[in-house]
């Protein structure tokens, strides 16, 4: 056995409470390098009865399941039910050769009457319901749909900019405006119901200099080029009516270059009574144009990225705290959003985001707190914090091994599973999974066009663990590659929509809510072949099952007939195609 591939850490991902009093084990292994794992558990304080163990720890045993499995990895799980909520445990392994080994929170050492006499076990001292780790439910059965409110939809054409143009007369840029609003997203909300969704992404619609509106300059006003407070209420009655939840975007990392307080600091600088609200280095601030707007060098302050326009907040100081807090329970109070989705949420401290955390969910208890984290999100999501993140980890795994083909299937396999297991289970189901974005080319033009490989992966990201998000257009094969060209006004016409595309996305959308439980909730198995490039998922809730087969290889191949057939793609008879997919319900 390899021992120092053995790996397991209380109080974490790997051991928590979860629902009814289950406590869920995770443990680390080499890759098939062990036979059997068995999980030796109890109270702390329970002790033997007979004379001869007198003193020795009392324990239960159970087998672990293996679970998942990845190119370096196998992890074993179990879940237990605690009584006492405290609970004391430790691994028994037996490797390919059938040599016992003990692992505990001392030592690996081989398995005897010695060593299980001096067993010292991970301890869970006191299991506090306060501190689980409780993701809102209805995350877990929605389907996000993200809207660019400046492009999406045209309903007011009082409040335009005075440099509008017509809408989608010209290509995207980062300077242009169409005249999208709150009230064409309203106009639209019984498109989006017959579509099937269920929560609706919002891009910020506070003030703001640009079409983007990630230079906030008001946090408490609506842009005025989208309309105002009482269309906004208005928005999210008329989607509370539909069943649809409202997540808005915060920008909390940074501040406009037109906010008042950046403008206090320009006037005044050292005396700014607001100098304290940013990352200073040197004043007066300044910085070195370039031929890019966007970009800029010299700064004397601290920015997102390399943006002039976009001054770094300091959310140490306690009055930026209390003015982002007072944001933060306002759009709650007064109008009654559901989530916030937080901008660079990466770059801001966690000292800020765990009272942000608390205040939210003081005044919604089911809120929904989601970062944007574009690497691993574990510091963030394992504590009470946000409730998931932008899964973009997911989303380059799905692309490597569907679209551009640059890892095998196992290995694409192997990276899910790893993800999976970086999170708890309630985590996992409430991750934002989607596979294009506001920042990020859009899917139909990663996939070169090829419309049938694009239904194959948004099927695949239906089908995974988490809550699915798609951009708006996507439904209707709109193409554009990076930021601007990914933020094209939304095609409304039906003659230049791709009717066959929208067709399909609603019954994925519905195969996703007709089978709710299974892919929610279910567990997450997998069978690849990349010699064929043919793969099947299972998930599985109970006797439930839903089964998957996806051919990414130029022959075909039988496709077993596993129960009802609920959608499928290049499926004649029992013979899967290139690019083909059957999803079976038993």
């Amino acid at each position: 056995m390899e021992v120092s591939a053995v790996y397991h850490r209380p109080d974490s991902e790997m051991a928590y409470l979860g629902e009814n009093g289950a406590f869920e084990i995770r443990l680390k292994v080499k890759h098939d390098d062990i036979a059997k794992v068995e999980l030796l558990y109890g109270d702390p304080y329970g002790k033997k009865a007979n004379e001869k163990d007198a003193g020795a720890w009392e324990y239960a045993t159970v087998v672990m399941d293996k679970a998942y499995v990845t190119k370096y990895h196998d992890y074993y799980i179990a879940k237990v039910k605690v009584k006492l909520n405290r609970l004391q445990y430790a691994f028994k392994l037996t490797d390919k050769k059938g040599v016992r080994w003990l692992y505990d929170d001392r030592k690996i050492v081989l398995a005897d009457p010695n060593s299980l006499a001096t067993l010292t076990g991970f301890r869970m001292p006191y299991l506090h319901e306060i501190d689980r780790i409780d993701p809102p439910e209805w995350v877990k059965e929605t389907v996000w749909y993200q809207i660019f409110p400046e492009r999406f939809a045209n309903g007011d054409p009082k409040n335009d900019p005075e440099d509008v143009l017509p809408w989608d007369s010209q290509a995207p840029t980062r300077q242009n405006f169409f005249g999208g609003d709150l009230q064409g997203i309203i106009d639209k909300l019984d498109y989006l119901v017959d579509l099937g969704i269920n929560g609706l992404y919002l891009c910020p619609i506070f003030t703001a200099h640009s079409n983007h509106k990630y230079d906030t300059i008001d946090y408490f006003e609506i842009d005025p080029h989208f309309g105002d407070k009482k269309t906004f209420k208005r928005l999210v009655d008329e989607a509370h009516k539909r069943g649809m939840r409202i997540m808005l975007d915060a920008v909390f990392n940074h501040l406009g270059d037109f906010s008042m307080q950046w403008q206090d600091v320009m006037t005044y600088g050292r005396e700014s009574r607001f100098a304290s609200w940013f990352h200073i280095n040197e004043f007066p601030v300044s910085y070195t144009k370039t031929d890019n707007d966007e970009v800029a060098n010299d700064l004397t302050y601290e920015v997102f990225a390399n943006t002039p326009h976009m001054p770094k907040l300091n959310t140490a100081s306690r009055e930026v705290q209390n003015y982002l807090y007072e944001i933060a329970t306002y759009w709650i109070k007064q109008f009654d959003i559901d989530a916030w989705r937080l901008d660079v949420a990466n770059e801001i401290d966690h000292h800020f985001w765990r009272q942000f955390y608390s205040l939210t969910h003081h005044l919604k208890q089911d809120f929904y707190v989601l970062g944007e984290v574009w690497h691993n999100a574990q510091s963030w999501v394992n504590e009470h914090e946000f409730d998931g993140a932008m899964n973009y980890p997911f989303t380059e795994t799905l692309s490597d091994g569907l679209i551009f083909k640059n890892i095998s299937l196992s290995d694409m396999v192997s990276r899910l599973n790893e993800q999976l297991m970086l999170y708890r289970t309630p985590t996992n189901q409430v991750m934002l999974n989607s596979m294009d974005t506001h920042d990020t080319a859009r899917l139909l033009t990663l996939c070169e066009g090829n419309k049938e490989l694009a239904r194959l992966v948004l099927t695949m990201m239906f089908l995974q663990i988490g809550a699915p998000c798609i951009y708006y257009g996507t439904e209707i094969g709109m193409t554009g590659g990076l930021d601007p060209a990914c933020r094209a006004c939304m095609i409304w016409e039906t003659d230049r929509q791709d009717q066959n595309m929208l067709s399909f996305m609603k019954s994925l959308i519905e195969l996703r809510k007709t089978e709710q439980h299974i892919l929610s909730y279910g567990t997450y198995t997998w069978e690849v072949d990349d010699e064929k490039r043919w793969c099947k998922l299972v998930r599985k809730e109970g006797n439930a099952t839903v089964s998957a087969y996806f051919n990414l290889g130029k022959t075909a191949h039988t496709c077993p007939q596993e129960g009802k057939l609920l959608l499928a793609q290049n499926l004649t008879e029992d013979k899967l195609a290139q690019n083909g997919f059957a999803i079976f319900r038993s």
